[in-house]
């Protein structure tokens, strides 16, 4: 993960709160290799609000998202990430994005999410994921 370097003159990827977002992303995005299905709707905020937008299907709401990914097949096996940036702003906002490869069918993609904390921790409050 590259995030860009602290900024002296505002609060741009402070170190500590960047820290804190790569240790949340990485538990979400072991929970999707390992199957957690329990983690990964945990990952997101439990608000009508959140939302998130996959290959060819979207979910509005904390409930639609949970019902999707209960509904999803296993994660192919092999999946790898590059690219991947962690840009934070303040204390309470964050965004990932990433590229991904699937070695087992060769597909590539890229996924964006955007993190807020919440009282309950980081929080994805929305998620958007393509296929190149």
């Amino acid at each position: 993960m590259f995030p860009p370097p602290a900024s002296s003159t505002d609060d741009v990827n402070l170190p500590g709160v960047v820290a804190e977002v790569v240790t949340a992303f990485a538990a979400y995005e072991s929970a999707l290799v390992a199957g957690d299905i329990e983690a990964l709707v945990g990952a997101f905020w439990d608000s009508e609000w959140a939302v998130r937008f996959g290959v060819s299907e979207s979910q509005y709401g904390a409930g639609a998202i949970a019902a999707w990914r209960r509904a999803q097949g296993p994660t192919p096996p092999g999946r790898t990430l590059d690219h991947t940036s962690v840009v934070t702003f303040g204390r309470q906002f964050a965004c990932v994005t990433t590229e991904f490869t699937y070695p087992s069918d060769g597909r590539r993609g890229r996924q964006s999410q955007t993190w807020v904390r919440r009282p309950e921790g980081w929080r994805i409050v929305s998620a958007h994921v393509s296929v190149i």
